[in-house]
């Protein structure tokens, strides 16, 4: 297990200076932040894909490691596609900023093509060319079907999106991903994806008071884990001796909100597992006896806190939903002629 007593205690980081903040971001990342957060997940290996996406033989099972904010994260997906649908769509795109191995992304065309939609445009994008060609294994079988266009690129989150302006019904930038930059790209990252959104954003991110996470092995994999919470730094040693360290930012769930309260209109933002990764799988503290009824028990009390802001930000990941501002101006135009 990790060291957490190697751990600082958690802060707000976005008090910290803007000046000291601002220029150590913006020189680590130009000395080869971006370089080493690809390797890392370069060397990551086809492993990587059942720890963070389970048995991808069952794409919608939704059983592995984090299983519960995975069911959380495509119920609200879905929700999406089919109201979409529903409008009478019969066209979606949709943008993975940061797909890692393409599954998020491989979910919605097999579910939108399953809803009807005749034309479906899907591009994820990743700076690991490693877990890329994972994508593009994972897509074939769709990426030649009529009405479906798929594909996956090697490209950077920071530079600018080949999208068209209010191109993209659904973009999708999950797990870390955001975490991964430097603070002071952010609000230009947010500017751009909201230029190429014509529909929903949703993104999810770790929280300030997040568990531990190796992020590319299994926690019990970890010997020690340093999170500098000020330099946005975080450094892991694996048991079987590797050693890893990257850029990390952790946020807090105002700090999220603000990141895209000016392109977009905040439909919701929630901690997304606040208590089942923490008790329901360990069977050292709970017994198998007794998983049932804890499940049920820790399902009421993620519905009742997920809003709560004395919960929110020690949650194991933030969930953000946000609506394009020029998709809800157009909503009213359209309400008002029909009124």
């Amino acid at each position: 297990m990790a060291d957490h007593s190697s751990i600082p205690s958690r802060r707000d980081i976005s008090n910290s200076p803007p000046s000291r903040r601002v220029g150590h971001d913006v020189l680590t990342w130009k000395e080869g932040a971006e370089k080493n957060v690809a390797e890392i997940y370069n060397q990551a290996g086809d492993d990587y894909i059942a720890y963070a996406d389970g048995d991808l033989t069952q794409p919608f099972a939704f059983n592995g490691m984090h299983a519960y904010a995975d069911r959380c994260v495509w119920t609200l997906l879905e929700k999406k596609l089919v109201e979409l649908r529903a409008s009478g769509a019969s066209c979606v795109r949709f943008l993975d900023a940061g797909c890692g191995p393409g599954t998020w992304l491989w979910r919605l065309v097999i579910r939108a093509r399953a809803l009807g939609f005749t034309s479906i445009v899907a591009r994820g994008f990743d700076i690991a060319e490693a877990q890329i060609e994972r994508a593009r294994l994972l897509a074939r079988d769709l990426s030649g079907v009529p009405g479906v266009d798929f594909t996956f690129e090697v490209a950077d989150l920071t530079a600018r999106l080949p999208e068209s302006d209010a191109s993209v019904d659904i973009t999708l930038c999950l797990y870390s991903v955001l975490s991964h930059l430097p603070v002071a790209s952010l609000a230009d990252v947010s500017t751009e994806i909201a230029r190429v959104t014509s529909g929903h954003f949703i993104t999810t991110v770790r929280s300030i008071g997040s568990p531990a996470t190796a992020f590319v092995e299994s926690i019990e994999s970890v010997r020690q884990l340093k999170q500098d919470h000020v330099r946005d730094r975080c450094e892991i040693e694996l048991s079987g001796g590797r050693h890893i360290a990257f850029n990390f930012h952790l946020f807090t769930a105002s700090e999220l909100r603000r990141c895209f309260s000016n392109h977009f209109d905040i439909e919701d933002l929630r901690g997304l597992d606040l208590f089942h990764s923490r008790f329901s799988p360990d069977p050292r503290w709970n017994p198998a006896h007794l998983q049932d009824s804890l499940a049920d028990d820790l399902l009421r009390f993620e519905e009742t806190h997920a809003t709560n802001r004395a919960f929110m930000d020690h949650a194991a990941h933030l969930l953000l939903v946000a609506r394009s501002k020029e998709a809800g101006k157009l909503r009213l135009v359209h309400s008002a002629a029909s009124g």
